[in-house]
């Protein structure tokens, strides 16, 4: 859809209930944020808070509970299943996760419209110290960038070269925890925010 923006998360809650006969949310995460155009964005925030979780919604495979996931301009839960990854595609530790929760028949749901992934979801990439691969990998996202796709840097940071390679290459900040999605403008912002400071710990700038 021409000027549609590349990702909407448009009202999107995630719950998980305790039980069957205990509707007391166990889990929730809220979110809604736009991205018009192609940037490259951090993503941090303790276990278990809702990271993977946010990138699966995106990826189309994990229904949101309330509201919708646009990427450009398709509801992506609308999409073929087979077609999603040309919309959205989600790695984890290198490998790419797909694992979709089938709620309709595919012959219900409308074609990508895209034949090479739009939105980028790469879910703590293993960033391997020999000589050139650190490079290299930064090149790629950057790459991604300028051929105008929006690409996700989750991270879990175990040592001050992992927010080095973050502020190196991440042009905003999202926080996940406490059930939201919070947006930091730049890496000076995130790192000096308290819930932020505490999850890092003594890698806290």
């Amino acid at each position: 859809m021409t000027g549609a923006p590349l990702l909407a998360i448009e009202g999107v809650s995630k719950i998980y209930r305790r039980g069957p006969f205990d509707r007391t949310p166990a889990f929730r995460l809220d979110v809604d944020c736009r991205f018009d155009g192609p940037e490259i964005v951090g993503v941090m925030g303790p276990n278990g808070a809702g990271k993977t979780t946010l990138f699966e919604m995106i990826a189309g495979s994990n229904v949101p509970s309330e509201g919708r996931v646009m990427v450009a301009g398709h509801d992506i839960h609308r999409v073929r299943y087979r077609e999603r990854d040309r919309l959205a595609i989600h790695y984890h530790q290198s490998y790419q996760v797909r694992r979709f929760s089938r709620t309709r028949p595919n012959f219900m749901l409308e074609p990508a419209g895209s034949d090479y992934p739009i939105v980028h979801l790469f879910d703590e990439p293993q960033f391997n110290t020999q000589d050139g691969y650190i490079g290299f990998m930064l090149d790629f996202f950057r790459k991604l960038r300028s051929e105008g796709r929006l690409v996700f840097i989750c991270l879990h940071p175990t040592a001050p070269m992992h927010l080095e390679l973050l502020e190196e290459i991440c042009e905003r900040f999202f926080f996940v925890g406490g059930g939201t999605v919070r947006p930091f403008a730049d890496f000076d912002s995130i790192v000096s925010a308290p819930d932020a400071r505490t999850y890092l710990g003594e890698l806290a700038p």
